[in-house]
């Protein structure tokens, strides 16, 4: 009933079965500008900066997502959008065979390209040139089991990186994950090896708390999945996972700092109850009560009137501490 109360006063009930998270790569810079123009006839508007290059991934990226209140709290959906970075590929030969097979595609198809340059002509659409719109734009993201090329190169690119492979040898950017949401992840670890599924060794995060903060976030690994090389010639390529998360609140920079000393004083177990166990004792130094949080200034909060409060709405000034009416 807490939970329940919790969830609906932040009005999260009806987002709890939605994805907050699906991920893409692109080799272009041509091919992000076209997605963010794409993006932004659905509201989604491109939001920080990251640099994977330093976690030994030859990509930059940032995430396309709503940013005004009204669209987060019905679909707070973002799509992380990475761009391949073809100087950090050492073989020069290769990063030129790369450059040139990605030269030669086009991600969208020629109706998508009409109406993206519609809607910014007009700035809106149809009924119908929306259900186009739609249809249109999934061919995008469509997975596309034959490569645009042979096995030899698939190979060549696989061996420099994996990545670089699943973004060079494909027709399309296709998803390479999604990630629904749930309220209790640990249950999910352990119910995984139940159906089949083979989960991540552990559950990335922070430990099990009575106020969740950030993120806690397992997977289950990728699927093997038939391709067709040009030629003809049969194979496979790894790329598609499954991810899924629980989300907790966010941390002031003040209560960033602590998560992070924390979590680096843990380091990373070897198996996921021993890790979450060790993890406990470690961030027992870090509140679990939204009293001591907001308190110690560690976390963010949103206040809102009661339907009581709303009653007395006049006595309130602008300023007031509010701690003693929560």
């Amino acid at each position: 009933p807490t939970l329940h109360e919790q969830l609906a006063n932040a009005d999260e009930l009806a987002r709890l079965n939605v994805e907050r998270h699906g991920a893409i790569r692109v080799g272009t810079a041509e091919e992000l500008a076209t997605l963010r123009r794409m993006f932004a006839i659905m509201g989604m508007y491109p939001v920080s900066y990251y640099d994977l290059s330093q976690a030994g991934v030859p990509v930059h990226s940032t995430a396309f997502r709503p940013i005004d209140d009204a669209a987060l709290a019905r679909n707070p959906f973002r799509v992380f959008t990475s761009l391949l970075r073809l100087e950090l590929i050492a073989n020069e030969a290769l990063r030129q065979r790369a450059a040139d097979i990605l030269s030669r595609r086009d991600i969208f198809t020629p109706r998508c390209r009409e109406l993206i340059a519609l809607h910014e002509q007009k700035g809106e659409f149809t009924a119908a040139e929306a259900r186009e719109f739609v249809q249109q734009a999934l061919e995008t993201f469509r997975w596309h089991r034959h490569a645009t090329v042979d096995e030899e190169t698939y190979h060549a690119l696989h061996e420099e990186h994996r990545l670089i492979a699943d973004v060079v040898c494909f027709p399309g950017c296709h998803i390479n994950h999604l990630t629904p949401r749930t309220l209790d992840i640990d249950r999910v670890q352990a119910l995984m090896p139940e159906c089949g599924i083979a989960p991540k060794a552990l559950i990335e995060g922070p430990p099990r708390r009575d106020v969740p903060i950030l993120l806690r976030q397992t997977s289950f690994k990728a699927l093997e999945e038939p391709v067709m090389f040009a030629g003809e010639h049969r194979g496979t390529h790894t790329a598609r996972f499954g991810e899924i998360e629980q989300r907790g609140i966010a941390l002031t920079p003040k209560g960033r700092a602590l998560y992070d000393r924390l979590l680096g004083e843990a380091g990373v177990g070897k198996d996921n109850l021993t890790h979450q166990r060790h993890l406990q004792e470690v961030f027992s130094p870090f509140p679990d009560s939204e009293f001591l949080l907001r308190q110690q200034g560690l976390a963010y909060f949103r206040y809102r009137l009661t339907p009581a409060g709303e009653a007395h709405r006049q006595a309130f000034r602008q300023g007031d501490d509010p701690q003693p009416l929560i």
